[in-house]
């Protein structure tokens, strides 16, 4: 899936969404952040770390943070399954891993079918969401505001606690 995302190309109007599973929930991401997606290999505990941080894998000579996104949107630990895997992906310059239950599937939608959070969410502070796919006969899909998920990395490393350690 390395180089697939890269190259889709559509026009303006239309997204890509790299969509993936957080505790039965199907979340996603815009495909241009995504660099890749991989098997979970080890992952060495980091000491001292922001608390939203599992660790870091050594992928392809790069040390790269993971991050159990389940943790982060503050939905308790995530799965170790067969099927868990880690979005590697790039934002302003950082590059990290997002420690999801599985990838399913990349969906192209036209950009009119995102949807706003709704008022109470985003008024009440909640800013993890960007937008919401609705689909017919199944739960929304909701997309992901990555920059606001660093900012709670960092947010965690203010409040001082250290690393739990990787599960592995």
């Amino acid at each position: 899936m390395t180089e697939a995302f890269a190259q889709l190309s559509f026009d303006a109007s239309t997204v890509n969404l790299a969509c993936f599973e957080v505790k039965g929930q199907i979340y996603a991401l815009e495909v241009g952040h995504v660099r890749e997606i991989v098997r979970v290999p080890n992952i060495t505990p980091l000491p001292n770390a922001p608390e939203l941080i599992e660790g870091v894998v050594d992928l392809r000579g790069s040390v790269i943070p993971v991050l159990d996104l389940a943790r982060v949107l503050g939905r308790g630990r995530g799965g170790l399954g067969a099927q868990a895997r880690i979005v590697v992906v790039e934002f302003d310059g950082l590059v990290m891993g997002l420690w999801v239950d599985a990838a399913t599937d990349v969906l192209t939608l036209d950009a009119n079918r995102l949807e706003d959070v709704p008022d109470l969410a985003t008024h009440a502070g909640y800013d993890a969401v960007r937008h919401v796919v609705r689909r017919t006969g199944e739960s929304p899909v909701m997309v992901l505001a990555l920059e606001n998920l660093v900012e709670d990395v960092y947010r965690s490393a203010l409040r001082g606690s250290g690393a739990e350690g990787a599960r592995r």
